[in-house]
């Protein structure tokens, strides 16, 4: 069977017949053969479990994740006195069983407790795991050691006393997680447990959809660790929700129903009243020289009307007198409605003028 030329090798062809032409065809038809060949890699798409949440939504929890990864790698330099440099490698949904899978049997997960607005509310908590060379890595520093990196094998079981750092180091990456979300929501995370052997973790069933984030931690450029979490779907629907719920309000769609709310609360407010029945000005020598029975005189009659400031604004006039046994003032006019009849009053008066028209007292 004769072979079948491609275009391009009918145009080397054609090219070698003419004078001055290069003949290489078979270069090119190696060349073309090999860009044949090359597949163009895309990721696998499960139809029988389609992705629960859109893009968008992947996109706010890869922000909180960059935003998370700077966090820790500054604490992290800070607290061990270790050269790192955290990064995000991939934020995916997928399968609770593709996290389990990953991991093996020795290997310690920490369980981590999230308190989302409703705190009555149950959420399965989310997961962190971290690999035993960066561990052991941070407790050697934690306990003196130099600045070698520390090297161990996948399935590292942790003594006693190394579990108990180990949970001390858990709680940095913990409360950080609070700053890495506080862009879009405040959350609360406290570890609950740490469990040694992640297949007896039955909180989340295998077929349900969580958010695996892959953080690569880079260790004084001499190794390369990681740090997996994993966040179950109930726990990303109700934070999901409560973003979704604040990015309404601040569009302005909330606002509508909120007049009565904001008049109920003038209503309530508390604003200090007081009754002056005039003004008195005493040298300091006469205040110090006042003994108990001393009259002052406020050049004022006693019948005469007593003003009620609220603040420090004049605001009525009224009788002193006494309503159940108690000292009271019987409101009779409002001062800032005189102010108002007297302003408009002048205003009268000065556009007369200008018109030239007669002014009557």
């Amino acid at each position: 069977m004769a072979d079948v030329l491609s275009q391009s090798q009918i145009d080397a062809l054609l090219k070698s017949m003419q004078p001055g032409g290069s003949a290489e065809p078979e270069v090119d038809a190696k060349a073309e053969k090999k860009a044949e060949t090359e597949e163009v890699k895309y990721s696998k798409y499960d139809f029988y479990s389609p992705r629960k949440f859109t893009k968008d939504k992947m996109k706010i929890l890869t922000s909180v994740f960059e935003n998370y990864a700077r966090i820790i790698t500054s604490q992290v330099n800070g607290v061990f006195r270790v050269m790192t440099d955290i990064t995000v490698m991939e934020v995916q949904e997928r399968r609770y069983y593709e996290y389990v899978n990953s991991l093996n049997e020795n290997d310690t997960v920490t369980l981590v407790d999230t308190v989302v607005q409703e705190p009555n509310k149950a959420i399965v908590p989310l997961m962190i795991y971290t690999t035993p060379g960066l561990v052991i890595t941070l407790i050697e520093r934690m306990l003196g050691g130099g600045e070698e990196v520390v090297k161990v094998k996948e399935g590292y079981r942790y003594s006693d006393v190394e579990t108990a750092l180990y949970r001390r180091i858990v709680s940095y990456l913990v409360q950080a997680l609070k700053d890495g979300f506080a862009n879009y929501i405040n959350m609360e995370f406290s570890i609950q447990r740490i469990e040694e052997n992640p297949s007896m973790i039955q909180d989340v069933g295998l077929d349900e959809v969580v958010a695996i984030i892959l953080l690569n931690v880079d260790v004084a450029g001499l190794a390369v660790e990681k740090i997996r979490i994993c966040i179950p779907g109930t726990l990303l629907e109700s934070i999901f929700q409560v973003i979704d719920t604040r990015k309404h309000i601040a569009r302005g769609y909330a606002y509508e129903d909120n007049r009565e709310i904001i008049l109920d609360n003038i209503r309530e407010t508390q604003l200090p009243l007081t009754g002056q029945l005039g003004t008195v000005y005493l040298d300091l020598s006469d205040i110090y020289h006042l003994k108990v029975g001393d009259v002052i005189d406020m050049n004022k009659p006693k019948d005469k009307d007593v003003k009620l400031f609220i603040g420090r604004q004049p605001w009525f006039t009224g009788k002193m007198g006494v309503y159940k046994k108690n000292v009271a003032i019987r409101i009779n006019r409002r001062l800032y409605e005189e102010e108002e009849s007297e302003e408009t009053k002048e205003l009268d008066i000065a556009l007369s003028e200008e018109e030239g028209l007669p002014v009557t007292g």
